[in-house]
């Protein structure tokens, strides 16, 4: 009776199973990836007639599509720093792709590679000093989101200046300019997809143009996000620093945050104090509180948006119009019936 009982049992759960994969089977399926039939970085056109770039390019959108979880955190972040690195990328006259670059650099964290490359652009430390990071014990500017992407618009334009083409100067930030160099003089081309080049060199401007499609087409690809889960920056002002800190805590406490919110926003911040032997000036961004604190501050530095009055200002920090200053345009607010703070100018 047990051994029939058993069998029936058993005989039960294999029919589940089985339809449970075949139901499975006719829902779930994987598809290839349709190539574009024309892609281009910086307005350089990828030549997709030739099959082995077509191939190239293929295998960057698969790898890239079929890792959801890390793509959907790209799309993610995208949102959040974008903007910032659009900006300085605009004003430099770099192309607006190069923002790619940044998100195949590091996924748009602030990593460190096994060969001590750092930040959202990944410069080892003697790059970085070559182009003005300041890299110290207590302050290391690769984590700088602006400033490290100032250096890497500086060292674009250098690439671009030398080889003439902006996906050539794609393949220099990876593997050097020298190396570059050496590559195209050995192989007699300049042509970035013509030229065989190390593996990681071979696949990077590929991986670019990849997350390039799948970012700024994520819907056709499959991503749906909702505008709620994108990630945003957190609210805050910019306080601007010429002299030491000998305790980022305790100047945390003293501006009505933690130690926590000034690290998060400043990552180039790497010690709980700055000696700033040198008398440089840094500016130093504060989680913006509904009443500031504003203690021992020397300056508060408020970037007027559109439409905002010096009123708003005024109540954004707690404070109070020296109307006597409103004319000069370097309005200065007081606070705790103490003037410590001013805007900058072009107020509209």
């Amino acid at each position: 009776m047990h051994y029939k009982l058993f069998f029936i049992t058993w005989l039960i759960t294999c029919n589940m199973i089985i339809a449970q994969f075949e139901i499975n089977e006719n829902k779930y399926n994987i598809y290839a990836i349709n190539t574009p039939n024309n892609i281009s970085f910086a307005n350089e056109i990828t030549p997709l007639e030739h099959s082995d770039i077509k191939e190239r390019l293929d295998k960057e959108l698969l790898v890239n599509t079929y890792w959801q979880s890390k793509t959907i955190l790209l799309i993610k972040r995208a949102k959040k720093y974008f903007p910032i690195i659009e900006k300085i990328l605009a004003e430099y006259k770099i192309p607006d792709d190069f923002k790619y670059l940044a998100v195949a650099e590091s996924g748009l964290e602030n990593s460190t590679s096994p060969s001590g490359a750092k930040g959202f652009w990944q410069f080892l430390k003697q790059t970085g000093l070559e182009y003005d990071l300041e890299i110290t014990s207590e302050i290391d500017e690769r984590y700088h989101l602006e400033k490290s992407t100032k250096a890497a618009c500086q060292y674009l334009q250098e690439a671009y200046n030398k080889f003439g083409s902006w996906t050539l100067a794609a393949a220099a930030y990876n593997m050097g300019k020298a190396g570059l160099a050496r590559a195209i003089d050995i192989q007699q081309t300049n042509d970035y997809y013509q030229l065989m080049l190390n593996n990681e060199t071979y696949r990077y401007v590929f991986r670019i143009l990849a997350i390039k499609e799948i970012l700024s087409k994520h819907e056709a690809y499959g991503f749906i996000i909702e505008q709620d889960d994108y990630y945003n920056n957190t609210p805050s002002y910019d306080i601007q620093i010429d002299s030491a800190i000998a305790n980022i805590a305790n100047f945390a406490i003293k501006l009505g945050v933690n130690y926590k919110q000034i690290k998060q926003l400043n990552p180039w911040i790497l010690s709980n104090e700055i000696s700033n032997k040198d008398n440089n000036s840094y500016i130093i961004k504060i989680q913006s509180p509904q009443s500031a604190r504003i203690a021992d501050i020397d300056t508060i530095i408020h970037t007027c948006k559109s439409r905002e009055n010096i009123f708003e200002i005024a109540r954004k920090y707690n404070g109070t119009i020296d109307k006597d200053k409103i004319p000069t345009g370097n309005l200065k607010l007081i606070f705790e019936n103490k003037i410590c703070a001013k805007t900058i100018p072009n107020i509209v």
